[in-house]
């Protein structure tokens, strides 16, 4: 199966998410925000299959982070999450470099799903 981070702020998203795609069989390491994200992204070298990231977050949003790490490496797949509809259109900003995004709240269906379809695109 795939190496996931997934960056979230709310511990108990975090939480869920990380247990439902552990569950998987997936493995899965966590960070709390985006600037945590950017440091394990960098200090992994960029070896993530995916990065699945919230986008509103405090220090560094999800937009922020992923910009970053894909100027860092191109190659990079990121998933972005929101709650927000005006969050979701931000993600446009990134010119393709996430692969979608996915709103919430979700279910474990819906997110193993959407996991899915990332890694394969």
């Amino acid at each position: 199966m795939a190496r996931l981070l997934i960056v979230e702020d709310d511990v108990s998203v975090r939480t869920f998410t990380a247990r439902a795609l552990a569950a998987a069989g997936h493995t899965v390491e966590t960070a709390e925000d985006g600037m945590d994200g950017l440091d394990k992204i960098k200090a992994a070298e960029g070896s993530f299959d995916l990065v699945l990231s919230d986008i509103r977050m405090p220090a560094m949003d999800g937009i922020e982070m992923a910009r970053e790490a894909a100027s860092t490496f191109p190659d990079l797949r990121l998933l972005l999450m929101t709650g927000f509809a005006d969050q979701r259109e931000r993600a446009a900003e990134l010119d393709g470099t996430a692969k979608g995004v996915v709103n919430k709240p979700f279910t474990l269906a819906e997110i193993r799903d959407r996991v899915g379809e990332a890694l394969a695109a």
